[in-house]
């Protein structure tokens, strides 16, 4: 069975959100803004996990489009706890590197089918 990289990048990016909801909880005391991240950022590999069963391509199309918002809703909380000195510039370059190469994927899978 091949492997389903959009679904491996986006669980993969999950685990490491939810890793960083945790350190930015216990080590920087941080709640509000780790909690909308978590939510966003984990809600991609979700959508995408949905869309593995979508009833047509239209309705692939259109989960993995809602994926796309939940991607650039996640961009914005990493961009204001990078901004607000709650990620240092490593930790967000490694969080961007990652988040850019799942939206890659995310972009790809629905312009093929769309």
């Amino acid at each position: 069975m091949k492997e389903n990289i959009l679904k491996t990048k986006s669980f993969l990016f999950a685990i490491r959100i939810v890793k960083l909801y945790n350190y930015l909880r216990k080590q920087k005391a941080e709640y509000i803004l780790s909690r909308q991240l978590i939510r966003s950022a984990t809600a991609i590999g979700a959508i995408i996990r949905e869309a593995e069963h979508a009833e047509s391509i239209k309705d692939f199309t259109h989960k993995l489009s809602i994926g796309l918002k939940e991607a650039n809703e996640s961009k914005y909380w990493l961009d204001l706890l990078f901004a607000t000195e709650f990620l240092t510039k490593n930790m967000y370059d490694s969080l961007l590197k990652d988040f850019e190469e799942l939206l890659k994927y995310i972009t790809t899978n629905r312009n093929c089918v769309g």
